[in-house]
C-alpha cells in the first residue's frame, strides 16, 4: 500500500530542479510515491525528470502537452495519487532529509484530517523561519474556528499548499483539487474550502521545507496578465463564503483579505505592463463594487489610511464608470 503521494509540478526550473529531485531521493521510502508533473517545460527540465524516473524508486512522471498552470498541474497529480496521505512540493523548493517520514509520523499520531507546518523561506543566501499563524502546536483543532478573527492574520492567510500533509479522505470528498486554470493565488480558494469543510487539523513546528523566493520564472516576478488570476481566485472565495452557513460571520474576513491583496497589487502596479495595469484597475474596481456594501464600508473604516485611500479611490472609479455606462 502507498502511504504517501507527493505531487511536484515543474515548469522551466532547470536551474533548481536538481536540488528538488535530490531532496526527494533523500526522502524516499518504499511506501512513498513521487508524482512529477512536467507542465510542458521547454528548458530541459523534462530531461531531468525522465532521468529521475529511471533512477529513483517510486517516481512517476506525467507531462502536459501544453502549459496549463500550477493549479491544473497539481490536479493532474491528485488524479494519479494512490497514497493514504497527500503532500505537495513545488519544483524549485527542496526538503530536509527524512522530512516526510517525520511529518507522516506526527500526522498519524494526531489522527486528524490535515496538518500544517512552519517552513524556511530562502531568499538568496538569507533564510527566515515562517510560522503558521496559529497559536498552539501539536493540538487537534477545529479548522473553521481558525479562519477568524477578521482583523488578524490567521491560518487561511498561510495558504501554501506544500506546507502540510492531507489525509486521503479529503481527496475523496473533493476538498483537495484546485480551481482549474488558475495561474496565481490558486491556493486561496483551496485553503478557505479546506478550513470550512474539513473536520479537524493541527499545526506542527516541524521545519524541513525550504521555500525558494525571488525565482525569476515565478509568476510573482512577472508582470503579465497571469498575475490577474488573483481576482478570479478571490471572487471565488467571496462567492463560496456567501453560500456558507456562517456567511455573516466569515464575510468580513474574506472581504478584508481581498481588499488587502488588491491594495498590495495596486502598490506595485509599476511592475505590470501598461495594458495589464489598466485591466487591473478595472477588475479591482469591479470587485469592490460587487462586495457587500456594509461589510466593505466597515473594512475600509478599520484599515490604515494609506490602503483605505487607495481602495476608496478605486471604488469611486467604479461608481463613476458605472454611472457613465448608465448614461
Amino acid at each position: 500500500m502507498v502511504k504517501l503521494s507527493v505531487i511536484v509540478p515543474f515548469y522551466n526550473v532547470r536551474a533548481y530542479a536538481p536540488d528538488t529531485l535530490r531532496s526527494l531521493r533523500n526522502n524516499a521510502r518504499e511506501d512513498f510515491e513521487f508524482i512529477l508533473v512536467d507542465d510542458c517545460s521547454t528548458d530541459g527540465t523534462a530531461d531531468l525528470l525522465r532521468r529521475a524516473r529511471d533512477g529513483t524508486e517510486g517516481v512517476v512522471v506525467h507531462r502536459h502537452e501544453r502549459n496549463a498552470g500550477l493549479a491544473t498541474a497539481r490536479n493532474t497529480g491528485l488524479d494519479a495519487a494512490r497514497g493514504e496521505y497527500i503532500a505537495f512540493l513545488d519544483g524549485d523548493d527542496w526538503l530536509a532529509p527524512g522530512h516526510y517520514a517525520r511529518l507522516l509520523a506526527q500526522a498519524e499520531a494526531l489522527s486528524c484530517a490535515f496538518v500544517r507546518t512552519d517552513h524556511v523561506q530562502v531568499t538568496g543566501t538569507a533564510r527566515t523561519v515562517r510560522r503558521v499563524p496559529h497559536g498552539t502546536r501539536g493540538v487537534v483543532s477545529d479548522p473553521r474556528a481558525a479562519i477568524l478573527p477578521a482583523g488578524r492574520t490567521t491560518s487561511v492567510d498561510y495558504a501554501y499548499a506544500w506546507a502540510g500533509l492531507y489525509h486521503r479522505s479529503l481527496l475523496d470528498r473533493g476538498l483537495l483539487h484546485f480551481t482549474d486554470g488558475l495561474r496565481t493565488a490558486e491556493d486561496r480558494p483551496w485553503i478557505w474550502r479546506l478550513h470550512r469543510e474539513a473536520e479537524s487539523f493541527a499545526v506542527l513546528g516541524t521545519l524541513g521545507h525550504f521555500y525558494r523566493r525571488g525565482v525569476s520564472s515565478s509568476l510573482t516576478q512577472i508582470g503579465d496578465e497571469r498575475q490577474l488570476d488573483f481576482i478570479r481566485a478571490y471572487d471565488q472565495v467571496l462567492s463560496d463564503t456567501a453560500a456558507d452557513r456562517d456567511a455573516e460571520t466569515l464575510m468580513p474576513k474574506a472581504v478584508r483579505t481581498y481588499c488587502a491583496v488588491i491594495s498590495h497589487h495596486m502598490g506595485s502596479i509599476g511592475k505590470f505592463e501598461p495594458a495589464v495595469a489598466r485591466t487591473l484597475k478595472s477588475l479591482a474596481a469591479r470587485a469592490l463594487r460587487n462586495m457587500p456594501r456594509r461589510v466593505l464600508d466597515d473594512v475600509l473604516d478599520s484599515m490604515d489610511t494609506e490602503r483605505a485611500t487607495v481602495l476608496r479611490r478605486l471604488r469611486r472609479r467604479s461608481a463613476t464608470t458605472q454611472g457613465a455606462a448608465a448614461a
